[in-house]
C-alpha cells in the first residue's frame, strides 16, 4: 500500500524573520497555503526561479536571452515535490527529506540587469565557488536557469539574498537523506536530473531529483510526487504583471518494504566486523523468507554514503556495485544439494550408495595417456552416501555424480544443464532492484565456440563440485535452496511489502528427492564432521552448505555458507559471500551463526 508521505515546507523569508527558526528536521507536515500567498515569494520564483522552460542555446549570448526573456509571457513555473518516504516493514523510515537552501541563477536576468560581475563574485566571495568555474559554466551552459550551488549554509543564503540581485534566488529546496550505510544498496541513491533525463521524461524538470540506482530508481515514478505550479503573466518588457493560479506539489508516495530495519542493521554490522578481522572488504549477505520470498536483508559490501556518491565515483573496490543482485560467482560446493537432488531423481544413487574417497580420482589424461588427470578431494573421506557427503562435502562423491567413477554412471552436463535450469540458475529472479545479474551456465558448444577445445570429463567434474566456468548470482542461489528448504518451491525475492507472493521456481515433483538432501544438509550442521557443525549450538535446528570457490587461477578463494532455520518450517533463508577469505567456507559459519540467533532471540522466540 502506498501511503502519501507528509512534507513541512520552510519558507525562506519566514526563517529570515524568525530567529528562532532552527530546526530543519525530516519533512512531516503537508505544505501551508500562506507559502504561497507570500507576494515575495510569489513573485521571486515567477520571475526567477524555473523561470524560463528548458531549452538548447549555444552560449551566453545578451540578444538571445532578451528575446526570450520578452517572449516568454506566460509561463508555468514548477514548485518540486519531495519524493516518498522509503520504511521498513514496521514503518521505521530508512530515507528522510531535509529542507535546505539552494541558490539558482537566472541567466536571462543576468544579461538584463547587467549583473555578470556582481553574480560571479557574490559565487567566489560568499558561496565559495571558483570564478573561472562559475564563467565556464555560464559559457557552456545549454540551460536557461541554473542551480549554482545546492544546500547552502543559512548565513550564506542570507548574504546572497540581502544583496538583492534579481538574477540569484534563494529558494526552498530540500534533499534526500540517508542516514546508515547499512541500507545503501537496497534504497540506493538520488541525482539531480540532467539533459537526457529531461528529454527522456517530459514529465521532470530542472531540479528535480530523480532515482539512480536501489529501490530510488526501481520505484521512482512512485517515489517521485507531482510537481506544483505557479503561473505567471509577463509584459512585453518581460515584468510580472500578475500571478495566476497555483498548485501545490504533491509528495510522493510512501513506499513500505519487507525489509527488517534492525535484522539489517546487525547483518550489516556483523558481516563487516567479520570482513575487518579477516583483512577483506567485500562479500554479500541475503536473508530472505522462504515462505513467500519477502527479503528481510540484503547486504552488499563495501557498502557507500548515498549523500555523498561522488566520493566513490573510482574507488577500486567499487562500493557502489550491489554484489547480492548482480555479481556473479562460482558457487563452489553450495551447488551440491543441487546436485544431490538431481542424481536422486535420475536414479544415478540412491541415499545409501557410498563412494570411497581416498582424497582424489585419477582418470586419463587426453593429452599424456602416461599421466593421468587427478582430481582433487580437500581430505580424504573414506566411504560417504549422500548424507555424509553433504555434511562433509566431498568432492570425490559428487565427480562421481556429475560426471560418473567407477559404478556411478553420472549425470553427465546435458543432465546438470537441465536441473540448473529447473533451479532457475539461468535466469534472473526478478527482485525488484535494478542491476540484476543472470548466471552463466556452460556447454559443451558454448565452451568449442569460445575456446577452440571441446568438453571434456574433467570439465563435467569441475562444474559438479561448482568451480569450472559456472557462475550464478547470490540471488539465484539462494532461492534455489529456498526451493529446497520449502518442499520444492520458491517465490520471486521482492522487497515491496504489498506484493503478492509470486511463484519462482516449482520442482515439487521432485520432493522425495529433496527430502533425502535435506537431512544431508541437517546433518551438516548437526553431525561432528559436518563442515557447518558450528551452528549446532543455536537454540534452534538448522540446515546449510559451506562451499569454497577457487578464483584468480586458483590463487584466491571465495568463502560461501547458504542454509535456512528451523529445519522442521522455515522462515529465515540466509546467504553469506566473502570474496578471498583466505581460509574457505570457515570465514562464513561464525557469521551465519550469530546472524541466525539474533533472529531467533529477536524474531522467533518472541
Amino acid at each position: 500500500m502506498f501511503r502519501k508521505s507528509n512534507y513541512r515546507g520552510i519558507d525562506f523569508d519566514e526563517v529570515i524573520s524568525d530567529a528562532a527558526a532552527s530546526d530543519l528536521s525530516p519533512l512531516e507536515q503537508p505544505l501551508r497555503p500562506f507559502v504561497f500567498r507570500s507576494v515575495l515569494l510569489a513573485v521571486t520564483l515567477v520571475t526567477l526561479v524555473f523561470a524560463i522552460t528548458v531549452s538548447l542555446m549555444a552560449g551566453v549570448n545578451h540578444d538571445r536571452y532578451l528575446q526570450r526573456a520578452q517572449a516568454n509571457i506566460n509561463q508555468e513555473i514548477p514548485l518540486i515535490a519531495p519524493r516518498g518516504i522509503i520504511t521498513d516493514r514496521n514503518g521505521v523510515p530508512l530515507s528522510e527529506n531535509q529542507v535546505i537552501f539552494s541558490v539558482f541563477l537566472q541567466l536571462s536576468e543576468m544579461v538584463r540587469n547587467n549583473e555578470r560581475e556582481a553574480v560571479l563574485r557574490t559565487a567566489e566571495d560568499i558561496l565559495g565557488l571558483d570564478r573561472s568555474e562559475v564563467l565556464k559554466t555560464l559559457e557552456s551552459t545549454d540551460f536557461t536557469s541554473i542551480i549554482l550551488v545546492r544546500d547552502v549554509k543559512r548565513e550564506q543564503a542570507i548574504a546572497v539574498k540581502a544583496l538583492g540581485l534579481k538574477s540569484l534566488i534563494v529558494e526552498n529546496d530540500y534533499r534526500r537523506d540517508y542516514k546508515d550505510p547499512a541500507f545503501a544498496h537496497v534504497l540506493g541513491y538520488v541525482g539531480l536530473v540532467n539533459s537526457s533525463d529531461l528529454l527522456a521524461d517530459e514529465e521532470l524538470v530542472l531540479n528535480d531529483l530523480i532515482g539512480r540506482s536501489g529501490l530510488e530508481a526501481y520505484y521512482d515514478n512512485r517515489l517521485r510526487g507531482v510537481n506544483g505550479v505557479i503561473t505567471a503573466h509577463r509584459n512585453a518588457a518581460g515584468e510580472v504583471e500578475s500571478i495566476g493560479r497555483t498548485r501545490e506539489p504533491i509528495p510522493g508516495n510512501e513506499l513500505e518494504t519487507t525489509i527488517d530495519a534492525d535484522l539489517q542493521k546487525y547483518f550489516y554490522e556483523r558481516f563487516l566486523q567479520g570482513l575487518l578481522s579477516l583483512g577483506r572488504t567485500s562479500g554479500a549477505g541475503i536473508a530472505i523468507n522462504p515462505q513467500n520470498g519477502e527479503v528481510l536483508a540484503l547486504v552488499s559490501l563495501p557498502s557507500f554514503d548515498g549523500n555523498n556518491i561522488t566520493a566513490y565515483l573510482n574507488d577500486s573496490n567499487r562500493p557502489l556495485f550491489n554484489r547480492a543482485v548482480s555479481g556473479l560467482y562460482s558457487p563452489g560446493s553450495t551447488i551440491k544439494p543441487l546436485h544431490a537432488a538431481a542424481a536422486l531423481a535420475e536414479g544415478v544413487v540412491n541415499p545409501e550408495k557410498r563412494v570411497y574417497s581416498a582424497g582424489y580420482i585419477e582418470i586419463p589424461n587426453p593429452y599424456d595417456q602416461a599421466k593421468p588427470s587427478r582430481f582433487l578431494d580437500w581430505k580424504a573421506h573414506g566411504w560417504v552416501d549422500l548424507y555424509s557427503a553433504l555434511a562433509r562435502s566431498s568432492n570425490v562423491y559428487f565427480y562421481a555424480v556429475g560426471g560418473g567413477f567407477e559404478d556411478v554412471k553420472g549425470l553427465k552436463i546435458a543432465k546438470l544443464i537441465d536441473y540448473w535450469k529447473r533451479f532457475g540458475l539461468d535466469k534472473k529472479t526478478g527482485i525488484d532492484l535494478p542491476g540484476e545479474n543472470s548466471g552463466f551456465l556452460p556447454n559443451p558448444d558454448e565452451k568449442e565456440k569460445r575456446t577452440g577445445s571441446p568438453w571434456l570429463l574433467g570439465d563435467t567434474y569441475n562444474v559438479s563440485i561448482g568451480q569450472g566456468d559456472l557462475q550464478i548470482s547470490p540471488l539465484e542461489l539462494i532461492s534455489a535452496v529456498s526451493a529446497i528448504s520449502n518442499h520444492g518451491k520458491a517465490f520471486k525475492p521482492h522487497l515491496l511489502k504489498e506484493k503478492q507472493p509470486e511463484s519462482l521456481i516449482d520442482i515439487s515433483d521432485l520432493e522425495p528427492s529433496l527430502k533425502e538432501v535435506r537431512k544431508g544438509m541437517e546433518d551438516a550442521v548437526s553431525k561432528p564432521y559436518g563442515t557447518a557443525n558450528l551452528l549446532s549450538t543455536l537454540p534452534l535446528r538448522a540446515a546449510g552448505k559451506t562451499g569454497s570457490a577457487q578464483i584468480a587461477l586458483n590463487t584466491k578463494i571465495n568463502a560461501l555458507f547458504v542454509g535456512y532455520a528451523p529445519t522442521d518450517n522455515p522462515e529465515i533463508a540466509i546467504l553469506i559471500l566473502v570474496e578471498d577469505a583466505r581460509e574457505g567456507s570457515s570465514n562464513t559459519i561464525p557469521i551465519a551463526r550469530d546472524v541466525l540467533q539474533w533472529y531467533y532471540t529477536n524474531r522467533i522466540s518472541h
